[in-house]
């Protein structure tokens, strides 16, 4: 049961906090970007919602969490990705000039590895209950 609570918690993070935070004038509204970064802004909002809500279907439904975890972090390994890359493109993990740091690292950055954190945890713990002939139910 843990690691499926990890895991969901870390897929509602791209699920539901994301477009949350970013359905406003600062990213899907924000009169300063093109209409097609718009456009793609919402592509990747709604894809990756979509895909949590699988997600969430595979680990409560199918209880497959290790399909769950691939999927997961994929869509938040791809976050740390363009944040580690940002130089080479002129992007920036920043939506505005506050820049708030945990540990050294830029808030959303922390917060996605966070959750990459997460999901491994939850796919090592049950792949040990597995081992064990058990279940995560």
């Amino acid at each position: 049961m843990i690691a499926k609570i990890l895991l969901t918690l870390g897929v509602l993070v791209y699920t539901v906090v994301i477009p949350f935070l970013e359905i406003n004038h600062s990213h899907v509204f924000n009169p300063d970007w093109p209409a097609h970064a718009r456009l793609h802004e919402v592509w990747q909002l709604t894809t990756n919602s979509a895909l949590g809500l699988f997600c969430l279907w595979l680990v409560w439904i199918k209880k497959n969490i290790t399909v769950a975890s691939m999927i997961s972090i994929m869509i938040m390994g791809g976050v740390l990705f363009a944040h580690i890359i940002e130089q080479s493109y002129g992007g920036s993990i920043l939506s505005g000039n506050t820049s708030k740091t945990i540990l050294g690292l830029e808030l959303a950055a922390f917060a996605a590895l966070v959750v990459v954190i997460m999901i491994i945890l939850a796919n090592l713990l049950n792949g040990r209950i597995e081992n064990k002939g058990g279940t995560d139910d």
